[in-house]
């Protein structure tokens, strides 16, 4: 993905609020800063996947975000996509953690993560970004987001909930609904939902 122009980051958020072509100012994020974000996940344990689709989320959360008027410039772009990736990733490994711990009925230890305040709006403006999208998505997407996000169930859980044969299935279907959702994005209706919500 090729953007068209270079944004500094004060250029980048007037881009997003502006709102007249956010593919614009979308593939530049894509073109700065998956690499470097996908390279961190991984090495704090994501697969290639599991990286792809957590910097979709973080993508998604950030439009959001800077929409809503909620972004600080008091740390670069990129740092702040990186703090959002990394919670969001860690929350993923917490509710694996659980479904192990469910698993094998003993409790396992394991160092809790602080969350700043910063991080804890992050991640409760994302679930209210994606309640509005959830509407415009179809049943299936509506069902895994839903059982994801809200239940919090782990992808091994949601299997025995949904008719998919694996875990494999499961976590592609929801690496296509998150790639629906980066594209609702883009395409402005979100952002109509979103002042909807305000007033």
């Amino acid at each position: 993905m090729k953007a068209d122009e270079f944004y500094t980051d004060e250029e980048l958020v007037a881009a997003i609020k502006e709102d007249k072509d956010l593919n614009k100012p979308i593939s530049f994020i894509y073109q700065h800063h998956s690499g470097k974000l996908s390279s961190f996940l991984i090495n704090y344990g994501a697969s290639e996947q599991q990286a792809q689709d957590v910097f979709q989320e973080t993508v998604v959360a950030f439009i959001d975000i800077v929409k809503k008027d909620r972004y600080r410039p008091d740390a670069k772009i990129g740092t702040f996509l990186t703090a959002v990736a990394k919670n969001i990733w860690f929350n993923e490994i917490k509710k694996n953690e659980r479904s192990a711990f469910r698993e094998k009925q003993f409790e396992k230890g394991r160092g809790e993560i602080e969350e700043d305040v910063s991080q804890q709006i992050q991640e409760r403006e994302m679930k209210q970004q994606m309640r509005s999208l959830l509407k415009q998505m179809d049943e299936p997407c509506q069902k895994i987001l839903l059982l994801f996000y809200y239940e919090e169930l782990s992808i091994k859980e949601i299997v025995h909930h949904l008719p998919y044969e694996n875990e494999q299935v499961v976590r592609n279907k929801k690496s296509k609904c998150l790639q629906h959702l980066t594209g609702l994005v883009k395409n402005h209706p979100l952002m109509e939902a979103l002042a909807n919500e305000k007033k």
